[in-house]
């Protein structure tokens, strides 16, 4: 099993208190020292509880937000462009009690993006993840798509499309 280093726990320190993510009722619980391997847990408290007594789906969806594209903006370096683009959730089951969510970035999905990002310059990429109770139930599957491009092809597609605008 990976381990935490000192500044993924440090930035997990500092997730935690980020007023953005603090406001989605989430809380990291562990970050590996690579960045290919990130931890989520919602409780039902104050800041999750909807009208009937559950966990909120939009506390489910925010706090699933931006762990796919930070862990790929630090897994892949500064010469790529990462963007969250898009995202769907799909509710299976209410969440009555602690649901945690495992955000994985295997070696195949890292050669695949940069396979694509090498052949076409850019790619969006469909990641997929589930809140789970401690029983192993599955209570929302997350789709989170990212954009990945190298900054030379960013920047060149930024130009074009400025130009273009102009004209």
């Amino acid at each position: 099993m990976q381990k935490e280093s000192f500044k993924t726990w440090w930035f997990r320190f500092w997730m935690n208190l980020y007023p953005m993510f603090l406001g989605t009722g989430g809380r990291v619980t562990f970050i590996a020292a690579d960045w290919r391997e990130v931890r989520v847990r919602l409780r039902l408290n104050l800041w999750t509880y909807n009208y009937v007594g559950t966990i909120f789906g939009g506390s489910m969806f925010a706090a699933s937000d931006p762990f796919y594209m930070l862990m790929l903006y630090r897994t892949l370096g500064p010469e790529y462009v990462v963007w969250d683009k898009a995202a769907h959730i799909r509710f299976r089951r209410p969440g009555k009690s602690r649901l945690e969510a495992r955000f994985l970035l295997t070696e195949a999905a890292l050669a695949e993006i940069k396979a694509k990002v090498t052949a076409q310059g850019e790619t969006d990429h469909p990641f997929t993840l589930q809140w789970v109770d401690r029983a192993g139930q599955v209570h929302a599957e997350v789709e989170r798509t990212v954009y990945v491009a190298t900054k030379d092809f960013y920047k060149q597609k930024r130009q074009a499309k400025a130009a273009k605008a102009t004209n």
